[in-house]
């Protein structure tokens, strides 16, 4: 288990986190630490809730009780425009891209989050205003490339390919310069090329220093990635560890497989569902 996991730094921390909707208890007392560097993952059935953590973590919700802190930070009442400021960007489950724009307005767009110019420098076109577009250009530019989508750039969005339009949309999250990258459900719909390719982007991105926290139900595509993964049951982490840890967990196994003595554990070539 990773040094955050035992108590040492992390980027982020959940404390005993719940969230509750009128009588139903989504999330009860989570507590997380996700280390500063390398890629993390969370599982679960369906219905376990942890898309309802990205959405407290990126301040679409607010947690019934406990406290979530980022980089030393307390994120109680921070509004998402500016958590994504403080360096959290996420994807989604379903695609959003600007489909009748090109490749790299939608990356350009994403940059916006992090440019310092006033409305009345757009008006008047001042240095500042044309120095930030450049910039912001050049590094959409850079990021293209990251995802093998450089050829493209000039492309409308939704001329690409499923897997494409997913690897877009990761680089216009990265264009807000996160410190921590959420991926929720990165491969869903995706055929087995394309899953291979995005793991290939992902490790590279991880390589260049992100923190990536995932949730996904591809269990061949969390156990190829990730170092470290908790696994929700019923809006409670049931267990943390390592890929051959998780796997081989008579809690997971139940989990996800029911009561059944003969059930097998999740293998890394199965989906959870």
């Amino acid at each position: 288990m990773s040094a955050a996991a035992q108590g040492g730094e992390a980027l982020l921390r959940l404390h005993a986190v719940s969230r509750h909707f009128g009588g139903l208890r989504v999330l009860q007392n989570v507590d997380l630490a996700i280390p500063r560097g390398g890629i993390f993952g969370l599982i679960g059935p369906n219905g376990a809730g942890k898309t309802t953590v990205f959405n407290l973590i990126t301040g679409l919700l607010a947690p019934t009780a406990g406290r979530i802190e980022f980089d030393g930070r307390a994120l109680a009442g921070v509004a998402p425009h500016r958590i994504t400021r403080l360096g959290i960007a996420r994807t989604f489950q379903n695609i959003r891209l600007f489909r009748e724009m090109s490749l790299l307005d939608n990356v350009v767009v994403g940059r916006h989050a992090q440019l310092r110019y006033r409305s009345t420098d757009w008006l008047a076109g001042t240095p500042r205003f044309r120095s930030e577009e450049r910039r912001a250009r050049e590094r959409a530019r850079e990021l293209l490339s990251w995802v093998r989508l450089d050829d493209k750039m000039g492309e409308r969005a939704d001329n690409l390919s499923y897997g494409e339009q997913r690897r877009l949309e990761l680089a216009r999250a990265l264009a807000t310069d996160p410190k921590l990258l959420l991926l929720d459900e990165p491969v869903a719909g995706m055929n087995s090329a394309e899953k291979t390719r995005l793991i290939d982007e992902v490790r590279r991105i991880a390589e260049r220093g992100y923190t990536i926290f995932l949730i996904e139900h591809d269990m061949r595509f969390v156990m190829a990635l990730c170092e470290d993964i908790a696994v929700l049951n019923f809006g409670r982490v049931i267990a943390r560890g390592a890929p051959e840890a998780i796997r081989n967990d008579p809690q997971v196994i139940e989990a996800y497989l029911g009561r059944d003595d003969d059930a097998a554990a999740p293998h890394a070539d199965e989906s959870a569902r």
